[in-house]
């Protein structure tokens, strides 16, 4: 059962009753350095009901509620209350998404029929992403604090989310269905046809726009956290903002862990924007056989690679106290920012980075950083021999494997994740 948060930073604890627990008391405008981790057993889940039950109360958002006094007969109803709204929003449903050996890729890459790429698709997965494993934890959360009487004031107060991809999308996909507003922060390059979603769904867009001699930083993230200082609720895909969302993202891993047996993967290779998706991965790992970590960023936009080396001379252990020295914004060379076939991972900061370093620490894992051909590459390698549509973004962690492919034995069991249906 998880029984509360920890700060990695300041050590400051959090009991799982604690209604809306997003960020450290500690964490300010003024000092972000701040997260809560999950604090219990972690150990792997059996199987469940509804996908959204993988994991019990391993779950966060589960024991909030079971800490309140909810019946695992209201937990039920209330899961499937959420997943029907979804469904008949248009949204889709919540799933166990399909895992396995992509074979004409693997022949490609010149693996044995023992080893290769084997696939987790999250394209069929709600909002097209794996973000929306994410964001409904706090949904949960904030429907369960509902449920109970301890959400304040009588009206919904406003969600908000710096994004101008998938997860702006999951969030409005999520956020129309249960009929609760949503503003959304997006860059000035964000996709008009992404905007164009996003209204249909409801989303109050709110365009922020880089200027020479803002703060270091996404301009995004800036009016984000104000929004939030203000009295919005920060549904966000980044731990520091929002530390419901580590929780459902670890169904994530939990899944493949399941798909994977009898034999583990030796290796995942996950794409690193703001550091979630691999540390769900590598938390949703622990408890049982782990495969070996990478983490991927192109050179557009490396913060996360920088912040790594750093620790590694510093020491992993309790790195968090190090904040500053190792995670601070990535300056571009271009002053309208970094551009990368895979513009959803090109994160000015990787907020989650705690978690990715203790990750690859926990698997003796690495971090690697490679050139846009190879984001190109993987992309197409990826249309070619699978029939994923996932866009450039979505199939980045295969460029990772691509550059570390010269490494890698031909009976290799390596994971990837494709994440973002490509949109016109």
């Amino acid at each position: 059962m998880i029984v509360g948060y920890r700060c990695a930073a300041c050590g400051h604890l959090v009991d799982i009753a604690t209604p809306w627990p997003w960020r450290c008391p500690n964490s300010s405008l003024t000092d972000r350095h701040h997260v809560l981790r999950l604090m219990g057993v972690h150990r792997r889940p059996g199987a469940a009901d509804h996908p959204l039950l993988l994991g019990g109360e391993n779950l966060a958002w589960l024991s909030f509620a079971r800490a309140h006094g909810v019946s695992h007969a209201a937990i039920d109803r209330l899961v499937g209350e959420v997943d029907d709204s979804v469904g008949h929003s248009g949204g889709g449903r919540f799933g166990v998404t399909p895992f396995g050996r992509a074979d004409a890729l693997s022949d490609a890459l010149g693996f044995a029929p023992t080893g290769g790429v084997y696939v987790k698709d999250e394209t069929g997965q709600v909002g097209g992403s794996h973000k929306a494993r994410h964001l409904v934890s706090i949904l949960l959360h904030l429907r369960v604090a509902e449920m109970v009487g301890l959400t304040p004031g009588s009206d919904r107060p406003t969600l908000a989310i710096a994004s101008c991809g998938n997860a702006a999308i999951a969030a409005a996909t999520l956020a129309s269905a249960i009929q609760w507003p949503l503003k959304v922060f997006v860059p000035a390059h964000a996709s008009p046809s992404v905007l164009t979603h996003l209204e249909t769904l409801g989303a109050k867009v709110v365009m922020c726009r880089r200027t020479i001699g803002d703060p270091p930083g996404d301009p995004c993230m800036h009016e984000f956290r104000a929004a939030v200082d203000a009295g919005a609720v920060p549904f966000s895909v980044q731990g520091p903002e929002n530390a419901l969302c580590l929780d459902g993202g670890r169904s994530l891993a939990w899944e493949i862990a399941a798909q994977s047996a009898p034999r583990p993967l030796d290796r995942m290779v996950v794409q690193v924007g703001g550091g979630a998706l691999a540390t769900c991965i590598g938390d949703g790992f622990r408890g049982g056989p782990t495969p070996i970590l990478t983490a991927m960023q192109t050179q557009a936009c490396a913060p996360f690679d920088r912040a790594w080396r750093t620790a590694q001379q510093l020491g992993v252990s309790d790195i968090a106290f190090d904040w500053a020295q190792c995670m601070y914004p990535w300056v571009s060379a271009d002053p309208g920012g970094p551009h990368s076939a895979a513009s959803g991972i090109l994160d000015d900061e990787t907020y989650d980075w705690v978690g990715v370093v203790e990750s690859l620490a926990r698997s003796k894992g690495e971090s690697v950083v490679v050139a846009e051909a190879d984001v190109s590459l993987a992309h197409r390698l990826a249309r070619e021999h699978t029939s994923i549509a996932a866009d450039a973004t979505g199939t980045a962690g295969l460029a990772g494997l691509i550059a570390l492919r010269p490494l890698l034995a031909q009976t290799d069991r390596i994971g990837v994740v494709f994440s973002g249906i490509e949109r016109c």
